[in-house]
């Protein structure tokens, strides 16, 4: 009984979080419709504006988005069904309620034509009018979560915490730290599978925007003539189509991947938007103000492809303000245990099969492969061997030794694996080993010598 009185909070409790946090134009040419949608509607928004004519509503439309727009249809010289089809050609990605005194079934007809979502008669009572919006919010927002949710299932990205805890991960944990709470761009670069995707969610929850969508877009995965409108929307003959992805990141974070695979058209429309904070979808007129932050990645030469005239100019100084560099895993083999571990738990998990155990000799090859693929490679690996059941044999070694927990966490192994790969880092050359270790070329040869490899 507790839990479901818990879940009947919980559900009447989401209605009136969307509606705090939306924003409302009321247009309608009566002071008292106005005064009474004002008094209901004000104190449990974000925001409500009101519009005495469909003039001064077109007005306010440039200035600002509204969530929901709701709409008289009888007013001095406008209809605001013929208001309506004019704003679809200029541009409008918001709710429509309609309220009317007279309604017959042929102007619902043309209203649900003219892409109005609901239709409530007046007079009408408090609970109807806001009723009427709370199924527009969650109607216009189960939208947005279907298609980001439908955009997260056919991705291609690192998912999951940002794990490692190497002195180059820690580093960038502290910068993340201090750039989240900042509206600045971010510039992540680094190889593939690095996890810079990874590292820009991270930022995201980190933020003020966690609460906010958070959407990813690979460049290169979107024909280059439909990136225009996925990002930016489409009105086509007048008709309002889907609203684009940065519309959809309003509020949140845009993390656009692969960018030096952007369309140079594509780069300019994206500067202004970063300079005017203003989107305009294609085939549209009127520029819809935006609140986005923008949070880049690339793993190509930037630089080349600004002297190469294939990136702009302008557009690399704008987002080249905060740089991180995501490091490759070769070069923080302290985290591969911790993410194999972590991935092999996983995939047990969401697979339904048995964990693999890790042994001694697997975690000391585990640490000594370059991983050119990085973290997406080892993921991989590890998806591939809890099918199989088995690392395979190069990664297997012997199966004697500690095992499971012991291996992993006993500090003469973890010391000797980090030993193992600095040399190898090294082709073998012991001196320079203990330099960037800081230790004794003496203190190497001892070690090595009672783990047998002399």
């Amino acid at each position: 009984m507790v839990l479901a009185a818990e879940k009947d909070a919980e559900n009447d409790a989401r209605p009136q979080s969307r509606l705090a946090g939306a924003s409302v134009l009321v247009v309608d040419d009566e002071p008292g419709m106005r005064n009474f949608l004002a008094k209901t509607l004000g104190p449990r928004v974000q925001r409500l504006d009101e519009a005495a004519s469909p003039a001064e509503a077109s007005r306010m439309l440039d200035e600002a988005h509204f969530d929901i727009i709701i709409l008289d249809n009888i007013m001095a010289g406008k209809t605001g069904l013929e208001w309506l089809e004019e704003q679809k050609r200029r541009g409008l990605f918001s709710d429509v309620i309609m309220i009317t005194a007279y309604a017959d079934l042929e102007t619902a007809i043309a209203a649900l034509r003219a892409g109005v979502g609901d239709f409530v008669l007046k007079p009408f009572r408090a609970n109807q009018i806001l009723g009427a919006v709370e199924r527009a919010l969650e109607a216009k927002f189960l939208r947005r979560d279907n298609t980001l949710l439908r955009r997260e299932v056919t991705g291609d990205g690192l998912r999951g915490p940002l794990l490692g805890h190497s002195p180059t991960m820690e580093a960038v944990r502290d910068i993340l730290v201090r750039m989240a709470p900042l509206p600045t761009p971010v510039l992540f670069t680094g190889a593939s599978g690095t996890g810079k995707e990874l590292a820009a969610r991270h930022l995201h929850r980190l933020s003020d925007r966690a609460d906010k969508p958070f959407v990813p877009v690979n460049c290169a995965a979107i024909a280059p003539d439909r990136i225009a409108s996925e990002l930016f929307g489409m009105v086509e003959q007048g008709e309002m189509v889907t609203p684009g992805l940065l519309l959809l990141a309003d509020g949140g974070i845009l993390f656009l991947d692969e960018i030096a695979m952007m369309p140079e058209q594509v780069q300019a429309a994206i500067l202004r938007v970063l300079e005017d904070k203003r989107v305009r979808a294609v085939g549209a007129e009127r520029e819809i103000p935006l609140d986005v932050r923008f949070v880049f990645a690339t793993n190509s030469d930037l630089e080349a492809a600004v002297e190469s005239g294939k990136f702009r100019a302008d557009l690399y100084h704008r987002i080249n303000v905060m740089r991180l560099e995501m490091p490759p895993l070769r070069e923080r083999s302290e985290d591969i245990i911790e993410l194999a571990s972590y991935f092999i738990a996983q995939f047990a998990k969401s697979l339904g099969m048995p964990a693999l155990e890790l042994n001694e000799a697997t975690l000391l090859e585990l640490t000594r492969y370059p991983w050119p693929g990085n973290v997406r490679e080892l993921r991989n690996l590890i998806e591939r061997s809890v099918i199989l059941g088995a690392f395979p044999p190069e990664f297997a070694g012997k199966p004697d030794g500690a095992v499971g927990d012991t291996a992993i966490d006993n500090l003469d192994l973890v010391i000797q694996r980090h030993i193992i790969h600095v040399l190898d880092l090294c082709d073998g050359n012991r001196a320079e080993a203990a330099r960037r270790l800081g230790v004794s070329r003496k203190t190497i040869d001892r070690k090595m010598s009672a783990w047998g490899r002399a």
